[in-house]
């Protein structure tokens, strides 16, 4: 960690961190520096030049100077007066004067600055150049409105990772020379550079996550869905957590009546989010509109419910419910004797389990945050862009922000993810096969383990051989040579330097274990130069280890890592509240007999669809909390009416309590697990200038009694027949579960089948609306054939997001399997 230092701001004392900008020690002390172009969380771009500030007596940019001990900042001058006012002109130069319909109106930058700045008049004019609007995937783009302040190109470069957007050029008009020696230097710099600018869009790249709409301070770029339904200023904002991934990122439900003629119900117009400090991923920006609309309670289906209930032998469920629904679940079974059946949750818990045992932890020590800040991230057995976006980001953030270095192992080879390598260039992807994730960890062990148990260490050892490779060594030497001076015809000696090159012959320890995941011994030299200057380790594990074979082992292998290596460890849960679950559900296998289903397929349905046999509410739909990734309990609030019945009203039936809200069980989670007796309405939900997460509170973690035992390794690989290929359990961007399916942004664009990269879809002759035949687990289906140009190599993966999806029947518990696939 940096060490702090003390310095000056407009006169007050203030601690910040060596080396951090002067304009974020400016917003953690709550003292107001104007930026439009800088996001906390990203690279500066200079584009804006309104965070001029004074230090030290010199004028700098508070985006790009960092502060120094002793440093005396003043944030305004009179010079510095007069270059914003400039500036702000120089934005207000041919605007559209439509604030009356611009979506951001209201909550415009440009507005909010021009007022501040008290812009009333225009001193600057130049010829104005058509910028037509353009259709980009799920947004619209008015190059008439954009201030070029670039937020977007950086949000989608240094946190997303995506770079589908840059700075291109467009036709203008010159500038008239006049204004360069009449106008401020920084605001004249600045004008030449947005009267010659646009954004670009690489829908290629896209994955369509919506970021750069947030991060947009105008009204530049909008989601096309919300354009013109209504004025930012009428919108509710309902603080709220992604219900469809593990982040659970903070977000806004922005809400207000239906229509003027119907104002007793309400609808979700969009999420809004807070860019500064949280990134929302494309499900949880765009599918929002999936409430179970229900007109009243139905009183013998409810009924219906509670005797199912009494009489289930197995409580069949998923994890997109919250803390509260998973513990009154839990409680339900331990009055009726069922089982609670999660196969999702009970596996990562199972694995959790296990690797508390070596770790000695009771859960795993990493969160994204610590990726975030982290300078060396590994990354093994996780789709992260599809699997958890936001994980993506933080591997991103943690490679071109903090300067840092990655390795990618996964088999299905991902050209998005190589896009944080492009800008980077020290990412290395590799694309190893099915099964070897095992090997990967005894890697991470063997390269940088240390005090490794007796059995480990032997077991590495059996990898190791001693090699020889030539090396070219480059030697300088000094050598005198004589030289005649041509005026004089005279001698003398001359030292000179000569660099001759020498081979040799050097020993170096070298692991095959390497081999087993298609490397030699290059990875380890380009491993060496990765590794220089790092600090800070992060390891992000997935559910492909969780789904492996030997899953036990694996886990076993991860808590030693997070044991006996530099690198901290985080294990993504598959879904939303998947940790959460973990921790307070006693979780079985199913049995034979009768079957109450949560939002699953059962012999009685309680469904947040409207296809069950009683309608429950969606997660729009409900206060609570969720256990997220980053081992916190975070609030969630209802958006929504549900004029249902819920969980909670079951449960008074069926244990004979009288508990009226569902969100008195928050202070009920088990205290043994982690959780705090705190009340929903207790929890904080927000985030500070200081960068720091004001939301719920930390799950504890307790230690546990190390038992280092190991199997060995699986060395078998997925043997492949000619006519046979490799499939892969994941869906499509965005796509996580039924109700992101149902959302009105992806409904139309539903795609569910077999994906293939371009390449392997011609190699199988395969053509636009094709159907195709896929044959494994002794299991037959026909599906839809799509090309996922976002993909690379011969794995194609299959979608199961859709409910009770009949594709998971082609799987095993693995996330890879071997197939046949034919045309139809």
């Amino acid at each position: 960690m940096s060490d702090m230092i003390t310095l000056t701001i407009d006169g007050k004392t203030v601690e910040a961190k060596d080396g951090e900008s002067i304009l974020n020690v400016a917003r953690a002390n709550n003292v107001f520096v104007p930026a439009v172009c800088y996001l906390t969380r990203c690279s500066p771009t200079l584009a804006c030049r309104l965070c001029l500030v004074e230090a030290d007596g010199k004028q700098v940019y508070g985006c790009n100077t960092k502060v120094k001990a002793g440093m005396d900042i003043s944030t305004t001058t009179p010079n510095i007066a007069i270059e914003r006012r400039a500036i702000m002109e120089v934005y207000d130069v041919n605007h559209p004067l439509q604030c009356g319909v611009c979506d951001q109106s209201g909550e415009c930058e440009l507005q909010n600055y021009s007022l501040y700045m008290k812009v009333d008049s225009q001193s600057y004019s130049i010829k104005d150049i058509h910028r037509p609007t353009q259709h980009w995937g799920v947004m619209n783009y008015d190059p008439a409105l954009c201030i070029v302040c670039e937020r977007c190109v950086t949000v989608c470069q240094d946190m997303v990772g995506s770079n589908a957007l840059s700075t291109v050029k467009r036709p203008s008009d010159a500038i008239d020379a006049t204004f360069k020696s009449e106008m401020p230097k920084d605001a004249y710099a600045m004008w030449n550079k947005l009267n010659k600018s646009l954004i670009g869009y690489d829908a290629d790249a896209c994955t369509n996550c919506g970021e750069c709409i947030s991060a947009c301070p105008v009204g530049a770029l909008v989601s096309h869905d919300f354009q013109y339904t209504s004025n930012a200023w009428e919108l509710k904002k309902i603080p709220a957590a992604n219900p469809h991934s593990s982040d659970c990122a903070f977000l806004y439900y922005d809400i207000k009546h239906e229509s003027i003629d119907n104002h007793a119900t309400k609808k979700i117009y969009r999420v809004n989010s807070e860019p500064h400090y949280s990134t929302v991923n494309g499900a949880g920006r765009f599918a929002y509109d999936f409430e179970n609309k229900v007109s009243s309670k139905d009183k013998v289906a409810f009924k219906k419910a509670v005797e199912a209930f009494k009489n289930a032998k197995n409580i069949k469920f998923n994890s997109y419910i919250t803390n509260e629904e998973a513990l009154i679940l839990q409680e339900i079974a331990s009055k009726t004797g069922a089982k609670l059946v999660n196969e999702d949750a009970r596996r990562y818990q199972e694995f959790l389990n296990n690797y508390s045992k070596t770790s000695g932890k009771s859960l795993y020590s990493s969160t994204l945050a610590d990726v975030h800040s982290s300078n060396f991230v590994i990354s093994v057995g996780g789709y992260l862009k599809s699997d958890l976006p936001n994980a993506r980001y933080a591997f991103n953030n943690s490679v071109i922000m903090n300067k840092g270095a990655g390795l990618y192992f996964h088999p299905v080879a991902d050209p998005i993810m190589e896009k944080i390598g492009k800008k980077g260039k020290t990412t290395e992807f590799i694309y190893h096969a099915p099964l070897a994730e095992e090997a990967i960890l005894y890697f991470i062990l063997y390269k940088f383990g240390k005090e490794l148990p007796a059995q480990v260490q032997e077991y590495i050892d059996s990898f190791k051989q001693t090699k020889t490779k030539t090396v070219v060594e480059e030697v300088k030497e000094t050598v005198v040579e004589i030289v005649k001076d041509e005026a004089t015809g005279e001698e003398k000696e001359v030292k000179k330097v000569v660099t001759n090159k020498v081979s040799k012959e050097v020993e170096f320890e070298y692991s095959t274990l390497v081999e087993l995941f298609g490397k030699d011994e290059k990875f380890l030299d380009l491993l060496e130069e990765m590794l220089a200057k790092k600090d800070k380790f992060s390891l992000i594990v997935a559910e492909d280890l969780i789904t492996h074979p030997n899953s036990v082992n694996l886990a076993k292998l991860c808590g030693l890592i997070d044991r006996c290596t530099a690198f901290d460890v985080v294990i993504i849960p598959s879904q939303t509240n998947t940790l959460g679950v973990a921790q307070i559900c006693t979780l079985s296998k199913e049995v034979e007999g009768f079957s109450v289903g949560y939002n699953m397929k059962a012999d009685f349905e309680l469904s947040a669809l409207g296809d069950g046999n009683l309608d429950i509410p969606a997660l729009n739909q409900q206060e609570g909390t969720f256990t997220n990734i980053d081992k916190k309990v975070i609030p969630t609030n209802a958006a929504l009416e549900f004029k249902g019945y819920t969980l909670n009203e079951v449960a008074n039936e069926v244990l004979g309590t009288d508990v009226e809200y569902t969100i008195e069980y928050t202070a009920k989670l088990p205290t043994q697990k982690g959780y705090k007796s705190e009340q929903f309405d207790d929890l904080p939900n927000k985030f500070g200038n200081d960068q720091v997460e004001y939301r719920g509170y930390d799950l504890q973690s307790f230690e546990v009694l190390i038992q280092d035992d190991f199997k060995p390794i699986i060395d078998e690989r997925i043997t492949l027949q000619d006519d046979e290929l490799i499939i892969y359990r994941a869906n499509p961007i965005n796509q996580f579960n039924e109700f992101t399916a149902i959302a009105h942004e992806f409904k139309d664009k539903l795609q569910d089948g077999i994906f293939f990269s371009k390449s392997l879809f011609e190699k199988l002759e395969l053509n636009e609306g094709d159907k195709v035949k896929v044959i494994a687990n002794n299991q037959e289906l026909i599906l839809s054939a799509y090309i996922d140009i976002q993909i690379e190599g011969n794995i194609p993966y299959i979608s199961t997001f859709m409910k009770n999806s009949s594709s998971n029947a082609l799987f095993n518990t693995y996330r890879f399997n071997k197939a046949k696939v034919v045309k139809a």
